[in-house]
């Protein structure tokens, strides 16, 4: 697979492509184009094979793409056929959720452990992950070698125990503290996720709606 530096755009896009895919297989459609991709996704056709090119040629002139194809390809661009590990440090409300509702394996991730400091956590299995004592990290971590830790604890922990996994060699970090971690050596690769992020997003979009139904209103009165 061709692999060259691909702006932070593109690479946001491939999920949504993957999502799509699924669905256009799971209704039994066996090729697109990139027009109607495009239509059904908002996208234009030429950005579609823009975000391809980055990585390969996928399609084939007048006939489109081969849905079940694009999607494997897609896959192994996510790196979905690699069997990456997880564990999940703090198991409360949303460790917890994720542990109980989000499937790691769906997209590749096996989840092979997670840590809390609740003693009525420690030694549980939450849908068959074990919940170590977190004093143990360290050692569990070097056995367990994952490439990526599901960061859940409170802000107050955060930036400590980022670095304490940073520390043990863990590569990659998904960041659901709610806070932009700083690291006394160099920083593993960090995926923050921020709720608050999306939901005033999402308040941006609503303002500028209503204040354009205000302004539209406002001609029409004057009229």
């Amino acid at each position: 697979m061709k692999r060259i530096k691909v702006s932070n755009n593109v690479i946001r896009r491939m999920p949504r492509y993957l999502r799509k895919l699924d669905d256009l297989s799971a209704a039994g459609v066996e090729r697109i184009s990139s027009g109607e991709l495009g239509r059904q996704m908002g996208l234009t056709p030429s950005q579609i094979r823009q975000d391809f090119s980055c990585f390969g040629e996928f399609g084939q002139q007048g006939y489109g793409y081969n849905v079940v194809a694009l999607r494997g390809e897609i896959a192994k661009i996510l790196g979905m056929d690699r069997s990456y590990s997880a564990v999940l440090v703090g198991v409360g409300n949303i460790g917890r959720a994720l542990m109980e509702n989000f499937c790691f394996e769906q997209y590749g991730f096996t989840l092979k452990g997670a840590f809390d400091i609740n003693p009525e956590l420690i030694g549980q299995e939450v849908h068959g992950v074990t919940v170590h004592n977190f004093s143990e990290l360290e050692p569990v971590l070097s056995q367990l070698q994952p490439d990526v830790a599901v960061l859940c604890v409170p802000k107050s922990m955060a930036n400590s125990i980022a670095n304490e996994v940073a520390k043990a060699g863990v590569p990659a970090i998904w960041n659901f503290t709610n806070i932009e971690l700083q690291f006394e050596e160099e920083a593993p690769i960090i995926e923050n996720i921020h709720f608050s992020d999306s939901l005033l997003t999402l308040g941006y979009y609503l303002a500028e709606s209503m204040d354009e139904a205000a302004a539209r209103a406002a001609r029409s009165n004057h009229a």
